[in-house]
């Protein structure tokens, strides 16, 4: 039940009110495309009495024909057709032109909403993305957003038209005949009723329609990145199942959707025959008795026509406005999502030099699972630290607290003695340089992701780098050399070649405090000794954080720390710690047993 709940719309109200205050730069054309759909409905009205005046003419015509007193009189019909013809030109035409300004709009609010999704990705912190999927993010800033788009285009300019029409209608149908328009009046409230439960139905599966898409979503994106290990442990019958799983989930969330949708318009013309039965019948009544002419009949008929097709019209664009209020709702929740803190009072920091010194520090990523219990270490400028110890010992977790990727529950990191809560994120990321297992190289050239380390270097200045890192050699023996096209998963280099890219992108943005990741066990004994050359002129200088796996590539660490459980239990070169034949020394000789 409270699964069911969760896919309801939480704020239709709230949301709607947001969409309104966000097309406010909009108001002036929404008003010219009111006018315009005004205009458009208006002349469309009037065109079936004037039209019925043309079956009157005839009639008369032809009855006075048959009693020898006259004939059609083809100059008045003549002027009558062209008449309604202008009528329903002009209406064409008010009706193409708010339909052109209606698609500019919705096109232009949607690219906002595509940009405003893109910056808040920029500015939400990493722990919503650990809650959340990338096809769940991927599926807002395309199929919700596409969604508002196609909606939001087709329901506005309805919504004025039909009800433009239904006021316009009612006035003309009792300009004709005050009993037959009470008659047709009769259905409206059947049909406000039908509308108002198949709107109710239909409200969570809307919803779960917009839920489910972005789960397949997830699904495929997850399948398509991990075919490599999908493929390598047989587990495409798996991924298979798991898809078919939640792709029937979707079909039947939006076949629901649809159905309920679908309800609406053959239940409105059902209840909108019955009307056109009983305005027949005292159609002929009157007629007989002489109080309405048979040109009134007709365009009384087409009017009580009319009067509920745009009726049950609205009930289908109620549907497809709450189909577009759900992916709306979905988009203004991200968007609202807690952002990363600003730095109000921030520091800035000037000729860094590298001191960097934790506090007493305490940190979970669940408030109620701690992982760093009281971690304290003072490291001076230029020295290299390793940080050593078993998988979730909380090596990596470091890291990104220095980096504020997260921050600390309790306690303070140091940079020279500032708090680096006071610095602004970006400035602080700036004395950082990376060299991870993941190599974050994207899509584009090799300049391109070299250039990343500085935005404004010059070619010669990325060259240099690249020779400092062995990297300029291997690049110039591939296709295009620096502008030779990286693909998107970076597969057409080998996972050395990207190493030493990363190296020489870190060399090229020179920060004053680095992080590195061992990543030299799955690449060549060459290749390797290249990477090793590399990071140790990298390091020359610098304040160097290395999260070590392999305990024999950083005997000559300057300081070991060795967590366990969150915790620092040993500290000390390489020598002292084995000396003293604890957890170190443990580690250590327990992987030349393995060897």
């Amino acid at each position: 039940m409270e699964d069911k709940e969760n896919l309801k719309p939480k704020n239709l109200k709230l949301t709607f009110k947001k969409l309104i205050k966000d097309l406010r730069p909009y108001y002036i054309h929404i008003i010219i495309i009111t006018i315009f759909s005004i205009l458009s409905t208006l002349f469309t009205i009037v065109g079936p009495k004037v039209l019925g005046n043309a079956t009157t003419e005839l009639y008369n015509g032809i009855i006075n024909k048959i009693q020898g007193v006259g004939g059609i009189n083809f100059k008045a019909l003549h002027k009558i057709l062209l008449t309604v013809l202008f009528l329903y030109g002009v209406s064409a035409i008010f009706n193409y032109l708010q339909g052109i300004i209606m698609a500019n709009i919705s096109q232009k609010y949607t690219r906002d909403l595509r940009n405003k999704i893109s910056k808040k990705i920029t500015k939400l912190p990493l722990k919503y993305f650990d809650k959340k999927s990338n096809g769940d993010v991927l599926s807002l800033i395309t199929n919700d957003v596409d969604t508002i788009n196609q909606n939001l285009n087709e329901t506005a300019t309805a919504m004025i038209t039909c009800v433009v029409m239904v006021v316009g209608i009612l006035i003309m149908m009792l300009t004709i005949n005050f009993t037959m328009t009470i008659v047709t009046l009769v259905v409206l409230p059947i049909t406000i009723l039908i509308s108002g439960i198949l709107m109710k139905l239909g409200e969570e599966h809307f919803r779960n329609g917009q839920e489910m898409l972005a789960v397949v979503n997830s699904n495929v994106e997850e399948m398509l990145t991990g075919q490599n290990v999908i493929k390598a442990f047989n587990a495409q019958d798996k991924f298979i199942k798991k898809f078919d799983n939640e792709n029937e989930k979707l079909t039947e969330a939006a076949w629901k959707s649809r159905f309920i949708g679908g309800l609406m318009h053959p239940i409105m013309t059902m209840v909108g025959n019955l009307s056109y039965v009983l305005v027949a019948i005292l159609g002929g009544i009157n007629v007989v008795k002489g109080k309405i002419t048979v040109g009134n009949i007709q365009s009384f008929i087409t009017y009580a026509k009319n009067f509920t097709n745009p009726i049950g019209e609205l009930a289908g664009v109620m549907t497809d406005l709450q189909r577009m209020m759900a992916a709306t709702e979905r988009v203004y929740e991200f968007l609202g999502e807690k952002e990363e803190e600003r730095v109000h009072n921030k520091v800035t920091l000037d000729n860094v030099k590298g001191n960097v010194q934790f506090e007493h520090v305490k940190f979970g990523y669940d408030k109620d699972k701690t992982i760093i219990h009281d971690f304290s270490a003072k490291i001076k400028s230029g020295k290299k630290i390793a940080i050593v110890g078993p998988t979730g010992a909380g090596k990596t977790t470091l890291v990104k607290l220095l980096m504020r990727f997260y921050d600390v529950d309790e306690g303070n990191i140091l940079i020279d003695g500032v708090n680096i809560k006071n610095i602004d994120r970006n400035e602080l990321r700036k004395q950082f340089g990376m060299v991870l297992q993941d190599t974050w190289l994207f899509s584009g050239t090799i300049m391109e992701n070299l250039r990343y380390g500085k935005l404004d270097a010059s070619d010669d200045e990325v060259i240099e780098a690249a020779k400092m890192a062995y990297a300029h050699h291997f690049i110039q023996t591939l296709p295009d050399g620096y502008n030779m096209m990286l693909n998107e998963e970076t597969t057409n280099i080998s996972g050395g070649q990207k190493q030493l890219l990363t190296i020489a992108r870190a060399i090229l943005a020179d920060p004053k405090i680095l992080i590195l990741d061992e990543a030299t066990s799955s690449v060549d004994t060459r290749t390797e000794e290249l990477i090793q050359k590399a990071m140790d002129k990298l390091m020359k200088g610098r304040t160097s954080f290395i999260i070590a796996h392999r305990l024999s590539t950083i005997q000559n660490a300057d300081m070991i720390l060795v967590l366990k459980d969150g915790d620092v239990v040993e500290l000390g070169t390489h020598q002292e710690l084995l000396d003293k034949n604890g957890f170190y020394a443990s580690l250590y000789y327990s992987q030349f047993e393995i060897v």
